[in-house]
């Protein structure tokens, strides 16, 4: 699932809880205004922020993988080529070859481990940025509710139609970008789990 996908669905609970601040449009006459969730993330300055510190820190964790990455690469066609031609019988006759092979495993093991740890970390930075970046949006939104006297809000996602005079994403966008131009994304760590015994 791709970044913005990750944060659009968490960003959608966000807007129906706020929705639900607001009593449901069941009067005629009722004002109902729509939000265009892509178009807040991708315009507005902390949304723009926000993904921008998030592909900094996802480059900088790819880079302290590399190094060992490439290293294991590079073990793995050496010992190709040590294996080419050769049986399980002949490898397992070769103690050195065996326990080369074995050694490969555990770091190989190691570093798919340490890979999943840094997958799971960035995801939970993914989440803490996302509840920032909501944490700073509830309010301009309820403020956007109040000034168009809403009682209702619906996402354009999910909406079949809606007319451009309902759409508050604009308004949205400037007062949040008035409000919080930049985000606060720290890279998040999982403490590390003792081995089992």
């Amino acid at each position: 699932m791709s970044h913005l996908k990750k944060l659009l669905f968490a960003f959608a609970i966000l807007i129906s809880s706020a929705a639900v601040t607001a009593p449901a449009a069941v009067a005629q006459g009722s004002t109902i205004v729509a939000i265009d969730e892509v178009k807040i993330l991708r315009e507005s300055k902390a949304g723009k922020d926000m993904a921008t510190k998030l592909d900094n820190i996802e480059t900088q964790m790819n880079n302290e993988l590399n190094p060992e990455r490439t290293t294991l690469q590079t073990e793995g066609k050496a010992l190709d080529a040590k294996l080419a031609g050769k049986t399980r019988a002949q490898v397992n006759a070769d103690a050195a070859l065996v326990t080369e092979l074995n050694n490969y495993q555990a770091k190989a093991n190691a570093f798919a481990a340490k890979a999943q740890k840094a997958s799971q970390e960035f995801s939970l930075t993914e989440r803490v940025a996302l509840g920032n970046f909501n944490k700073a949006l509830e309010p301009v939104l309820l403020q956007v509710i109040q000034e168009k006297n809403a009682q209702l809000v619906v996402s354009k996602s999910s909406v079949i139609y809606s007319a451009d005079t309902i759409d508050a994403s604009a308004l949205l966008i400037q007062k949040l970008d008035a409000a919080t131009p930049t985000l606060t994304v720290t890279r998040q760590k999982i403490p590390d789990q003792p081995a089992p015994q």
